[in-house]
């Protein structure tokens, strides 16, 4: 038989038992939102990427971390971004270092060095094993900006009226190239560098007024409807491997828990990766579709790129005069690309 005082003791204790399994009234979850504003338009596939990175981030962090995708031009345009996020404006941005050249004339090679890299990869590879992060970040963190991370969609292309089979075929080519380190690379190359803005570039192409366009991947071209007036594509591309990044206000970051920054960091990994490989894909099915469609793929061989790259060595050697930054950004990626045999 129990007694009264066995019963209390053992009454009391289950009590406790079944209290140890019951969790506390749950907080509030505090919620952080940002604003981030994308290069890319509305619809395109880039933009899909980048909204589908905004939703994981949102799952990863299980709702505490709400990044809202805005497509470019939304709130500034696409040049004001930095500003922007000094201001107070955007908290983040999706956009590229090239941009933002005159700033700091090293982001231009922190953006894209022309002709330097073969894929994405071997550049993320000097971001983040070569030093290449930290100079990034150490050039933002003058701005009041961290940089997370950099994002790539490919390999560019260049879309062209007629075959240019060569190096030297280039040479009087009317060609759209934006301004800084990639239009002093094809001067080089005798290009007759026509500027131009993006929304131009196509009814220049149509009336003859350029002949070929430093533009986007092949099947960003194809989207765009460029095989239709400027047939011969150069694929795989050579010249041009962007690279953009996602950055965030600092006082912003750095009201992060470490963890969700650990998390946007990963993401921000995860998001590069999908962007090559969907943009790649992409290319892939222009390049089944080519022959169907009239268009000549035209594939340089290894004896021209390595020409190009070349050339392209004395525009680095130059562009890097311009800032004790851009010299010290120069030096670090000729060291990795000598150790990767890309350069001699």
């Amino acid at each position: 038989m129990i007694s009264r005082r066995q019963f209390a003791t053992m009454a009391g204790a289950a009590a406790v038992t079944a209290g140890a399994g019951v969790a506390a009234p749950a907080q509030a979850q505090q919620v952080t939102r940002w604003k981030m504003q994308s290069m890319w338009q509305a619809g395109t596939i880039n933009q899909k990427v980048f909204e589908d990175y905004c939703a994981r981030v949102k799952v990863m962090t299980n709702g505490r971390l709400d990044i809202e995708s805005l497509a470019v031009g939304t709130i500034v345009a696409y040049t004001e971004t930095l500003d922007a996020m000094q201001n107070g404006i955007l908290d983040s941005h999706q956009s590229g270092g090239p941009y933002f050249s005159g700033k700091e004339p090293a982001l231009a090679l922190i953006g894209d060095l022309n002709g330097g890299y073969e894929t994405p990869y071997q550049m993320q590879m000097w971001f983040e094993y070569g030093g290449g992060l930290e100079l990034a970040r150490e050039i933002y963190k003058r701005f009041n900006i961290h940089y997370v991370g950099p994002v790539w969609w490919g390999v560019e292309s260049v879309p062209a009226k007629r075959a240019l089979r060569t190096l030297a075929d280039f040479k009087g080519v009317k060609m759209r190239v934006p301004e800084g380190l990639g239009a002093e690379v094809w001067r080089r190359a005798g290009v007759g560098v026509v500027t131009l803005p993006g929304s131009e570039v196509y009814t220049a192409l149509e009336r003859g007024v350029i002949e070929a366009t430093d533009w986007g991947t092949l099947g960003m071209n194809q989207d765009l409807g460029y095989h239709k007036i400027a047939a011969h594509p150069l694929y795989p591309g050579f010249h041009s491997m962007p690279s953009a990044e996602v950055a965030v206000a600092l006082p912003k970051w750095n009201a992060l828990s470490k963890d969700l920054q650990v998390i946007l960091e990963v993401a921000t990994r995860d998001f590069a990766r999908d962007m090559i490989q969907r943009i790649a894909m992409e290319d892939i099915k222009v390049v089944e579709q080519a022959k169907a469609q009239g268009i000549e793929i035209v594939n340089w061989p290894a004896e021209e790129r390595k020409k190009f790259r070349k050339l392209a060595q004395e525009a680095w050697t130059d562009w890097g005069k311009k800032s004790p930054m851009a010299k010290r950004v120069l030096d670090s990626q000729v060291a990795f690309l000598k150790k990767l045999e890309l350069i001699d």
